[in-house]
C-alpha cells in the first residue's frame, strides 16, 4: 500500500496548520495589545510612564520623516557591525578548528573579552575613533562577533569522522573535506549563531548610540527622554524593534535558501506534520 503523499512529506503541512503558526502570535499580540490600550486610555498609568498605544502611533506618523532619517543611519551601523562579524568570525571559527595552537592562543582571550561588558568599554570606541559611523560598527561587531564564531567552531566540528575518513581515503584534499563535508555540515550551527549576532548588533549600535552620539535612533530615544516626551521614545523603540524583527527575518529566509535539506528549516513543518 502506497504511502500518502501528504503525510510521508515532512515538509508539507495542511493550510490550517499553517495558519495556526501565524494566528496563535497574531491573537496573543492583539489581546497584549487591547489590554495595554484599555488601562492607558482608563487612565490607570500616567502617560509620562506609559502612553497608550494610539498615541505612540500617531507620534510615529507626525515624526516618520525624522524616525526614517535616524533609522537609516541607526541600520547601516548595525548592519556593517554585523557584516564585520561575520567577515571576521567565519574564519576565526575555522583556523581554530584546524590549527591547535591557535585555539590555544586565542581562544580563552575570546572568552574573556566576551564577558568584558561592551557597555564599559564603549567609551574607548569613542575615544579611539570618534562620535562618527566607525566606533558605532565596531562597538555592533564586538558584541555581535563571539556567537559567530562559537557556532562557527561547533558546526565545523560537529561533521562525522566517519565521512571525512571516506573522503580522505578516495584522495580528498584537506579543502576537499572542508568544503564538502565540514562547511555543508557546519551551516545549521552558523546560521543560529548568525541569527542571535544579527539581535546582538542591533543592541551594540544603540550602545554606542547612547554613549556618544548626534544622530540615529539611540541619540533620538534621549534626547526624547530629555524632553519628558515618552511618546516619542516608544515611537524609537517601535522603530527600532521592527528593524531588528525585518533584519533578523531576512537571515532566517537566506538560512531557509541555503540550508533547505536540513531538519531545521522545517522545524514548524515538522512539528505540525502529524503522522
Amino acid at each position: 500500500m502506497s504511502a500518502d503523499p501528504q503525510t510521508s512529506r515532512p515538509d508539507r503541512l495542511p493550510w490550517t496548520a499553517r495558519a495556526a503558526t501565524y494566528l496563535y502570535p497574531a491573537l496573543v499580540a492583539l489581546v497584549l495589545v487591547a489590554v495595554w490600550e484599555a488601562v492607558t486610555r482608563a487612565g490607570l498609568v500616567s502617560p509620562l510612564i506609559l502612553p497608550s498605544l494610539s498615541s505612540i502611533l500617531q507620534t510615529a506618523v507626525a515624526k516618520f520623516p525624522l524616525l526614517m532619517q535616524m533609522s537609516t543611519i541607526t541600520a547601516s551601523e548595525f548592519v556593517l557591525g554585523f557584516a564585520l562579524s561575520v567577515a571576521v568570525g567565519l574564519p576565526l571559527g575555522a583556523m581554530i578548528v584546524y590549527s591547535r595552537p591557535l585555539e590555544t592562543a586565542f581562544y580563552p582571550i575570546l572568552v574573556a573579552f566576551q564577558i568584558v561588558p561592551k557597555a564599559a568599554v564603549a567609551p574607548i570606541f569613542i575615544v579611539w575613533l570618534g562620535t562618527g559611523l566607525s566606533s558605532k560598527v565596531l562597538i555592533a561587531f564586538a558584541i555581535a562577533f563571539f556567537p559567530v564564531v562559537i557556532d562557527t567552531v561547533v558546526g565545523l566540528r560537529s561533521a562525522q569522522p566517519e565521512t571525512i575518513q571516506l573522503l580522505r581515503s578516495m584522495g580528498g584534499s584537506p579543502f576537499q573535506v572542508f568544503w564538502y563535508v565540514r562547511f555543508p555540515n557546519a551551516l545549521p550551527a552558523i546560521f543560529g549563531g548568525l541569527k542571535v549576532a544579527s539581535t546582538l548588533a542591533v543592541v551594540g549600535a544603540i550602545v554606542g548610540e547612547f554613549v556618544s552620539a548626534e544622530k540615529g535612533l539611540g541619540y533620538l530615544v534621549l534626547v526624547a527622554n530629555g524632553e519628558l516626551d515618552t511618546r516619542l521614545v516608544f515611537a524609537c523603540v517601535l522603530t527600532l524593534t521592527l528593524l531588528g524583527i525585518i533584519f533578523y527575518f531576512i537571515i532566517e529566509i537566506i538560512e531557509k535558501v541555503v540550508v533547505h535539506w536540513h531538519v531545521s528549516a522545517r522545524q514548524v513543518e515538522t512539528l505540525g506534520g502529524g503522522s
